[in-house]
């Protein structure tokens, strides 16, 4: 399983296993000064993510990069049965615009997360 660790320097997810083959990266580290917003949802989500580089098993798994017709590039590692944390990016800075993980402690996460970014502005 993706795991997803935040600390004074930013935001940082390992792939660990077969999942670094699906997300095409073993690491993705995104600074503080990149998150626009970070957000928890209760669960998985139902809407279109777009075309994909990786492993979807319709319901249960979505790992990978995908891209939204509209241009939305994210980096995605969902699992069915977990809260969603959802961290808005700025592209320029960090490669994607939004990170989609699912994480037990998704929640306490993204209070973390956003109060990370309010420090560095």
């Amino acid at each position: 399983m993706t795991r997803i660790h935040v600390d004074d320097t930013g935001i940082h997810l390992q792939f660990p296993g077969w999942e670094r083959l699906m997300a095409g990266r073993s690491t993705f580290t995104a600074p503080h000064e990149a998150v626009l917003a970070a957000t928890a949802e209760p669960g998985w989500t139902r809407e279109v993510l777009g075309l994909r580089s990786g492993l979807a098993v319709s319901g249960y798994l979505k790992l990978g990069t995908f891209r939204h017709p509209s241009g939305t590039r994210r980096l995605v590692a969902m699992r069915r049965g977990l809260p969603l944390l959802r961290v808005a990016l700025d592209r320029s800075a960090s490669g994607f615009d939004e990170v989609l993980v699912s994480t037990p402690d998704a929640a306490a996460l993204a209070r973390t997360i956003e109060a990370g970014a309010r420090r560095t502005v």
